[in-house]
């Protein structure tokens, strides 16, 4: 059996679309070089080249940002398949509508905008019937004393914590905390992406640390949150 690492499947994706949609503007030579390019061009400049004719510096930005895009689309697909589709619509989506990005707000807040709307395209097309959970009355004190664990927690225990929990919340729920706990934006960056106002965005996040507190409680031992409770005294 022959194994393909994520990056080589991506890139797989990556010849697909653009054969098809615009063909000859990525190349594997391109793709692999513009891991090293991708360091030293802000996204407006990369961005700028592009609609300027070089349309082979896309691949820096599916570079940027694939794995993140792809993480989002999944938390909110829970499925591997159809979150490599749907990554694959975004970045198409993307780049042909990239002559509207007007810099106003940062690339990474557009593209994720795109990936989210397009998840929500692809969970009306197959009806996929969205998990539940119980919300629990945990006060703000009982959140914020599990955020103390989590962040006292090693880094990648933290988030292959966060990760196990995320598979059992709602979509939504799972596309805003990933915002929330893996990129660190801000209220106002995570309403424009899901195109709400900062007021709607704070209710939803604490509805949906409520669910992820439900899991993680289920889910951590009493020792673990006793341990790292201890630690963050």
């Amino acid at each position: 059996m022959c194994y393909v690492t994520y990056d080589e499947a991506f890139f797989i994706l990556v010849t697909d679309f653009s054969t098809y949609f615009f063909p000859n503007i990525v190349t594997k030579t391109t793709f692999l070089k513009s891991y090293v390019y991708m360091t030293e061009i802000t996204d407006q400049e990369c961005i700028l080249k592009i609609l300027d004719g070089d349309t082979q510096k896309y691949a820096v930005l599916v570079n940027r940002y694939k794995n993140f895009v792809y993480t989002l689309v999944l938390r909110m697909v829970k499925n591997k398949e159809d979150a490599e589709e749907v990554s694959q619509d975004t970045f198409i989506k993307a780049y042909k509508s990239l002559h509207k990005f007007k810099g106003e707000s940062k690339f990474s807040t557009w593209i994720y905008s795109i990936a989210y709307h397009t998840c929500l395209d692809n969970l009306k097309k197959t009806k996929r019937k969205q998990k539940t959970i119980t919300i629990n009355e945990y006060t703000e004190h009982q959140i914020k004393s599990l955020d103390n664990v989590l962040d006292t927690m090693e880094r990648e225990e933290k988030k292959l914590a966060i990760q196990n929990c995320m598979q059992l919340l709602p979509s939504e729920d799972s596309f805003l905390l990933t915002l929330y706990y893996f990129e660190d934006l801000t209220i106002d960056e995570i309403a424009k992406i899901v195109h709400l106002k900062s007021n709607n965005i704070k209710v939803k996040l604490f509805r949906s640390r409520k669910k992820l507190t439900s899991v993680l409680k289920e889910r951590l031992s009493p020792e673990t949150i006793e341990h790292y409770a201890y630690r963050r005294k």
